[in-house]
């Protein structure tokens, strides 16, 4: 039956945003709209033949046409934003030894000293996590080695590579691999290795001498900036420039000082910067390094003018966490970020072996474990099928309290989809799987990160935007300009 009403409204989510209102689709496309002109269209009011309507309709907000059609091309699109949903468990991460030969102070793995072999995963163990990854139904398999310091294992590690390439003969998948490594013990040996099967190489650098030092230390409490350092440029000549990337932890030390953190990654020849928050989990707990949300985001948002000065200025770097929200606000595609994503990728995007065998539904979770409390033990490569494991109730559970479109505050949240849920920090946190938003630092940091980039996107300056769209299609600058000349 026709409605007398001269269009039709498709579901959306709103918020006021300063003197405008923002209006968000199912799909991730969005508007923004006066006051005025939101209170037409919900009063039927707006001339149908008006630029407002006209660039609403083209977002599949309204339509006066038929809606067969923009339903057909809104669901296209809400599958393609819930495409990594597709291919199920695609990173699986293998904690091959807890022993380390560092010991930072805001250690989340609670690494064991590097003497304790008996943190070591064994030859039987590491064969029945490999027959596991393989039983995944994803055409892309990225094995990442994590610690403690996968290195002081490395044997199980050149087992691990070789018996995957092995089977990999018969199921055909896209292989890929990654060791989570801080260096110290890299030798050229290790490197042929490396190189040789293509595996990439993630360190970690807090920043200059002064602050990396501070917290990133060896067992006998010296500072580690002069190796790393020293093996940074030296793994980069071995392997080549991209297949070396950094990680940063942000602390009390370097939260102020986040535009030196920059300068150093520039200084070692780094492209990219994830500037990341401290996680409550192991040392860090015990440690006083912390910050409240509101500190780490001024400080954020400072280091990110300064980034996209920088671009502008002609200086190739981009901010990862900026980046990844980017690229689901501008863009039609899913990210591989497992933490932005809904339901969230505990077991269903990412999955972690300990080194007895044990599978958790994320790193997280898997910290949270060494901490006594096993609430998100997935099963035992030993002991459990793949079945058992990956449609276990714990699993299950996960997924179910992970939807961002049925959790609360969540369900009725403009920037509901191009966030995500974290059921084990929820948990750790607040004791609920759910949490509580108003109280979630977790969804505070996201939220005023979202809106922020949202700012930026909607001043609309042309020189801004180029940099956000080099960022996002690994382009540069200059292309950018030629693709909106063209």
């Amino acid at each position: 039956m026709q409605s007398e009403k001269p269009y039709l409204l498709f579901p959306y989510r709103f918020m006021r945003f300063n003197e405008d209102v923002l209006l968000v689709n199912e799909a991730g496309e969005f508007i923004f709209l006066s006051e005025d002109d939101f209170a037409r269209l919900l009063s039927y009011q707006l001339e149908t033949n008006s630029e407002t309507f006209l660039n609403l309709k083209s977002k599949h907000i309204v339509t006066n046409s038929d809606p067969t059609l923009p339903i057909y091309l809104l669901a296209t699109k809400y599958r393609t934003k819930k495409s990594f949903l597709n291919d199920f468990t695609a990173l699986h991460i293998f904690i091959v030894t807890l022993r380390c030969n560092q010991k930072c102070r805001y250690c989340q793995a609670s690494s064991e000293d590097e003497t304790k072999t008996e943190f070591d995963m064994d030859l039987y163990t590491a064969k029945k996590c490999v027959d596991m990854v393989f039983k995944s139904p994803s055409p892309t398999i990225k094995i990442e080695f994590q610690g403690g310091e996968p290195l002081l294992n490395f044997e199980i590690v050149k087992y691990i590579v070789q018996y995957s390439e092995k089977l990999n003969k018969i199921h055909h998948k896209r292989l890929e691999f990654v060791i989570c490594t801080n260096l110290l013990a890299i030798d050229e040996q290790i490197l042929r290795y490396l190189e040789g099967h293509n595996i990439w190489i993630s360190t970690s650098l807090d920043g200059p001498k002064d602050i990396h030092d501070a917290n990133r230390i060896t067992r006998k409490g010296s500072g580690t900036y002069d190796i790393i350092s020293k093996n940074i440029k030296l793994a980069k000549e071995k392997l080549g420039n991209h297949r070396v990337d950094a990680l940063m932890v942000t602390t009390k030390n370097n939260v102020s000082q986040l535009n030196k953190v920059i300068d150093e990654y520039l200084k070692q020849g780094f492209c990219s910067i994830f500037i990341r928050t401290l996680h409550p989990f192991g040392r860090a707990t015990k440690e006083k390094l912390g910050y409240d949300v509101e500190t780490f985001f001024e400080n954020y948002k400072k280091a990110l003018t300064y980034i996209i000065q920088l671009n502008l200025d002609g200086v190739t770097i981009s901010e990862q966490y900026a980046t990844i929200i980017l690229t689901k606000i501008l863009t039609p595609f899913p990210v591989g970020f497992v933490d932005l994503q809904s339901p969230a990728g505990t077991g269903i995007g990412c999955a972690v072996y300990g080194f007895n065998g044990d599978v958790f539904v994320s790193d997280e979770a898997r910290m949270l474990a060494k901490m006594g409390d096993h609430r998100f033990l997935m099963g035992n490569v030993r002991r459990n099928s793949y079945e058992e494991i990956f449609k276990g109730t714990v699993t299950q559970e996960a997924i179910e309290n992970s939807c961002v479109e049925s959790l609360p505050q969540c369900s009725e949240c403009a920037f509901q989809v191009y966030c995500g849920a974290d059921p084990v920090r929820n948990y750790y946190g607040q004791n609920d799987l759910i949490g509580h938003r108003p109280t979630s630092e977790f969804h505070q940091l996201n939220f005023l990160v979202i809106r922020h980039l949202m700012e930026l996107i909607k001043e609309n300056n042309q020189d801004i935007m180029n940099v956000f769209w080099s960022w996002i299609t690994n382009r540069s600058i200059d292309e950018i300009k030629g693709l909106n000349r063209g």
